[in-house]
């Protein structure tokens, strides 16, 4: 072998580490976003439950319950959860079924 073969191949072997790296990166931010936009949108739609048919509605523990399934989900799968009022991710299963209680009216 000579100096360019070798230099083709360490450009090659380069790129594939590069291309394995790149993807390993990109995974678990897109599950973050998965995780973020389930938990965004059933809080949205618990609040939205709330104004309009009352906190004790069927349509608001319906919504709850999702809430509760998004962040469980989120912990199984990458042991954090995002708190879409607080605006944070945490790294601990700190959540409260009832922390949305400070909505009642």
């Amino acid at each position: 072998m000579n100096l360019r073969s070798l230099s083709i191949r360490g450009a090659f072997v380069g790129l594939a580490f590069a291309t394995v790296f790149l993807f390993a990166a990109a995974r678990p931010a897109r599950a973050d976003d998965d995780c973020q936009k389930r938990i965004r949108h059933a809080d949205h739609k618990l609040h939205e439950a709330v104004e309009h048919h009352g906190w004790e509605s069927r349509q608001a523990e319906h919504w709850r319950h999702e809430l509760g399934e998004a962040r469980a989900y989120c912990w199984e799968h990458s042991h954090h959860w995002w708190d879409e009022d607080g605006r944070r991710w945490h790294e601990q299963h700190d959540w409260d079924d009832h922390d949305h209680d400070h909505d009642r009216r």
